[in-house]
């Protein structure tokens, strides 16, 4: 008799309620009753449903991600197609293969786009609880907006979906903010990390010093009991922001406040890759945490910097998805720009109406020409 074959260590089958398991996963109706719920809210918001292929070139991940991080270190599943010598990885997150689409399509040409995934992820780590080798991820990404309006209509679109599942601010959630600054002032937070864990080099711990000058951001996760005095002690990346990342910070705030929700800044808030099965992940200047994971945030200058690593420098000013749309008065195309008291749906919909005017302009005009061609 042959040997049964049983699922992949990690990966779950999601199955009716009827059906009796041991082990504590949801059931297929209440599967189905999430993907539902997250549906109705960013049909709300304006997001766009985007499908993109499971399996993606490894280069994308390796470059978008960085070679030093761990997922493209000792999590991703990559091999090398038999048929073609192609090296091919199965999607560790979703962002990078989001963004290869919009360049690969230019489908910024006609104005900023803000887009959604939910989908199967794939990452080689050990199995416990919360943490899956195939796990779901929810992905929402606003690309060619500027200012900080965008990022914190992202983390109020968070607490519209907390509320749709039932969950209360302050007792099942809480949500924690940082700013992540420009490049120049990452780097330079950066550098005065490396200086301050060098000066306690006895205390660092083997995975710290294989870390240090390659990713020390991750030092700040560890969860070494001999290296928390030394972690606290380490510079703030607040201290190093400038005037204009203060400003887009204060000005996420003021919204929240405007809002009412209820948020605490962490300043150990730092990274904007996280793990899977932790909610959505921090974002460009705006990085935000909920429950013990990490929350939302994440805007355009999380998708330029992974189109610049993954395409070359410059891809992000090539195709569109730089800080802002450079069209129209402000950097933004007039037909585009939010009118006052208006919702996300309403400025969805006159996008559209705006776009479909454009190409009928652009499909009678191609006619007229031929026309005149032909005569």
């Amino acid at each position: 008799m042959a040997d049964k074959i049983n699922a992949v260590k990690g990966m779950n089958d999601i199955l009716p309620a009827s059906v009796p398991r041991t082990d504590k996963l949801p059931d297929s109706a209440l599967w189905h009753w999430f993907e539902s719920t997250v549906r109705s809210v960013l049909a709300r918001y304006g997001y766009q449903y985007i499908l993109t292929p499971v399996v993606e070139p490894t280069a994308l991940f390796v470059r978008g991600l960085g070679e030093v991080t761990d997922i493209v270190e000792k999590e991703m599943y990559s091999f090398t197609d038999s048929m073609n010598g192609d090296k091919l990885t199965l999607r560790p997150e979703a962002t990078a293969g989001i963004v290869r689409a919009m360049v690969e399509h230019n489908a910024l040409y006609n104005g900023p786009l803000r887009l959604w995934t939910m989908g199967p992820m794939f990452r080689h780590e050990r199995p416990q609880k919360g943490r899956y080798r195939q796990f779901h991820q929810l992905d929402v990404e606003a690309l060619g907006f500027a200012g900080p309006d965008v990022d914190a209509e992202l983390i109020l679109l968070v607490r519209a979906l907390w509320r749709e599942l039932g969950l209360v601010e302050g007792r099942h959630v809480r949500l924690e903010i940082n700013s992540l600054g420009q490049p120049a002032e990452r780097q330079a937070h950066r550098e005065a990390l490396i200086r301050h864990f060098e000066a306690h080099a006895e205390v660092l711990d083997a995975d710290a010093q294989r870390r240090l000058h390659s990713n020390p951001l991750r030092i700040l996760d560890t969860k070494n009991p001999a290296m928390q005095a030394m972690v606290e002690a380490a510079p703030q990346l607040m201290d190093f922001l400038g005037e204009e990342s203060r400003a887009h910070f204060d000005a996420v705030r003021a919204v929240l406040d405007a809002a009412g929700l209820a948020y605490r800044i962490n300043p150990r808030l730092v990274r904007w890759q996280a793990g899977p099965g932790r909610g959505l992940r921090p974002g460009p200047r705006a990085a935000a945490a909920a429950g013990a994971g990490t929350g939302p945030g994440r805007a355009v200058d999380r998708a330029c910097r992974v189109c610049d690593r993954a395409f070359g420098g410059g891809a992000a000013a090539r195709h569109g998805c730089a800080r802002a749309v450079a069209r129209g008065r402000g950097g933004r195309h007039p037909a585009r720009r939010r009118r006052r008291h208006e919702s996300p749906v309403q400025e969805g919909g006159r996008q559209r109406r705006a776009l479909r005017a454009h190409l009928r302009r652009r499909r009678n005009g191609a006619r007229r020409g031929h026309r005149q061609g032909a005569a």
